[in-house]
């Protein structure tokens, strides 16, 4: 007889401000994480933890993002989504900080814009890169930083 052990999901998504326009942003996310993890019949379904009105810049004053963290680090969740490595968090340090802490208890983090999971070792190079480039160009209408982006993909074989 053959088990399958399913994949234990959660998702993270937040808003930095309350204005009408992001709370539209907010509801859509959460219940698009939600209808997604549980339409895999090969997923769990844990939780969407969304923070609303919290700056990215630190994971401090963000509870449902440090919630998320600790589920994970006690086994509940192995599996975590987001939209993209700036909605996880904005603060490179934050950000690989979690990422190691998390790697080390087998958790998985998928960052959908950039198609980027963290338990893969062929990215985390290319996710570094990702980040430093973020950081130091503070825009992703930086000309240069598109021109790092397209050498990436060309890195990864994703023309």
């Amino acid at each position: 007889m053959l088990f399958t052990v399913s994949r234990r999901v959660a998702a993270y998504a937040r808003v930095s401000t309350n204005d009408e326009e992001q709370a539209n942003s907010y509801e859509a996310q959460v219940s698009h994480y939600t209808r997604h993890i549980q339409e895999n019949p090969e997923w769990e379904f844990v939780s969407v933890y969304a923070d609303k009105g919290i700056t990215g810049t630190s994971t401090k004053k963000r509870e449902q993002f440090n919630d998320m963290v600790q589920d994970a680090l006690a086994g509940k969740i192995n599996l975590i989504i987001t939209k993209s490595v700036s909605r996880f968090a904005r603060n490179t340090v934050d950000t690989l900080t979690t990422i190691r802490l998390l790697k080390e208890h087998g958790v998985e983090v998928y960052f959908e814009e950039q198609n980027i999971y963290t338990l893969d070792s062929k990215l985390t190079f290319i996710f570094l890169v990702r980040k430093s480039v973020q950081k130091v160009f503070c825009s992703s209408a930086s000309p240069l930083y598109f021109s790092l982006v397209r050498m990436l993909r060309m890195v990864r074989g994703c023309h």
